[in-house]
């Protein structure tokens, strides 16, 4: 094989131990061992599982984070918008599962422009950008956007993260479900939203005739 043909072999061989191991789990001995060379051809091209590692965790964000940004600036209305945006994650799933068990793991390896919390805030400073002028023009506060850009982007992310095992119902299914909790709720929002008098009350003590549970 020629240097890079090693180099893409050890990749290949890896990933799929990362998957299933994590990283703690993986050993150099085992990553050889699959690709049928000796320990010192790993470190000679990658100086270890850690350089193996990142440039695997490096190549998965980037294919994720094109597939999510990509569905985000084809534009169109909000709505397609969201629903793109979740069928871009469950595709992704489906066809690079190793890739986002990866992901998701915790490594010391992992920094932080290379992990799965820091892309998915790469996208919700997208998603932000999306919805400002939207809460804008429904008379909604354009400053709150943001945070209403992390908890879209964090409820389609923790869903992909169950599904990832889950596998049912199809992705499709999910995406639609996905969409219509999130569209729905972003159709209604109040201008004001204030919580219940009874959320707000200190646990444990009982509530007089007078407090029904409207703010």
């Amino acid at each position: 094989m020629t240097g890079h043909e090693r180099r893409e072999q050890l990749l290949e061989v890896s990933r799929p131990l990362f998957a299933d191991k994590g990283f703690e789990g993986t050993s150099v001995e085992e990553i050889a061992a699959r690709a049928g060379v000796s320990k010192p051809v790993v470190y000679e091209h990658f100086g270890g599982k850690e350089g193996i590692y990142a440039v695997i965790v490096d190549r998965e964000v980037a294919i994720l984070l094109t597939a999510l940004t990509g569905s985000l600036r084809e534009g169109g209305h909000p709505r397609v918008i969201v629903e793109r945006t979740a069928l871009a994650l469950l595709d992704y799933i489906e066809t690079n599962t190793d890739g986002f068990r990866i992901l998701v793991r915790d490594s010391p390896v992992a920094q932080a422009t290379g992990t799965f919390s820091s892309l998915i805030g790469d996208v919700a400073t997208q998603v932000e950008e999306v919805l400002a002028p939207q809460f804008e023009r429904q008379g909604l506060d354009p400053a709150t956007a943001p945070m209403y850009a992390q908890m879209l982007v964090g409820m389609i992310a923790l869903t992909g993260q169950w599904w990832l095992d889950a596998r049912a119902p199809g992705k499709h299914e999910v995406a639609a479900h996905l969409v219509n909790l999130s569209w729905n709720g972003l159709q209604s929002l109040e201008a004001e939203p204030r919580l219940t008098r009874a959320a707000m009350r200190p646990r444990g003590r009982t509530p007089n005739r007078t407090e029904d549970g409207h703010a």
